[in-house]
């Protein structure tokens, strides 16, 4: 998703994981995309460089939809949409 059209979604749940090393992140977004609905949107906030790569192949082996991550200050906004 564009980066622009990226900045204007809304998501339904925001995980802040900020602070937290390999595999905190991906383990906070495994937790967080079972409590939105299938269509509903997760943002995880992470400053780990891994979560770029771990969130994205996660949601690809999964089924859901790895959006696209915006880089803010200091941290990492990514997004994924429940598919399934």
């Amino acid at each position: 998703m564009d980066t622009e059209v990226l900045a204007k979604v809304i998501p339904d749940k925001i995980i802040d994981a900020r602070g937290t090393a390999c595999p905190g992140p991906l383990l906070e977004a495994k937790k967080g995309i079972g409590t939105v609905k299938v269509g509903q949107i997760i943002e995880v906030k992470s400053n780990d460089v891994g979560s770029r790569k771990d969130i994205s192949a996660w949601a690809g082996k999964i089924g859901h939809e790895f959006l696209g991550i915006i880089q803010a200050d200091g941290h990492d906004r990514l997004f994924v949409c429940r598919k399934k």
